[in-house]
């Protein structure tokens, strides 16, 4: 392990694209956790605005605006 290491800083075009390889891996993951955490909290708000159509709070027009409201600019 510590020569594969060394062999690694030694080449310097390796390491380049090693280093770059792992900062694409990690901004993927970063903003694939970012949309599913936009996602996931999208969804629980929809279903809070069931709940409480459901339960009458609300009227369904004024349910329908607040889930429309929600979307994000550019969206359908």
């Amino acid at each position: 392990m510590d020569s594969l290491i060394h062999d690694l800083i030694a080449d310097e075009d390796r390491l380049i694209l090693v280093v770059g390889g792992a900062i694409a891996i990690i901004w993927i993951v970063v903003g694939t956790v970012g949309k599913v955490f936009t996602n996931t909290s999208r969804e629980r708000t929809k279903r809070e605005i069931a709940a409480y159509i459901a339960e009458g709070s609300i009227s369904p027009e004024q349910g329908e605006r607040l889930v429309k409201a929600d979307r994000p600019k550019g969206c359908c």
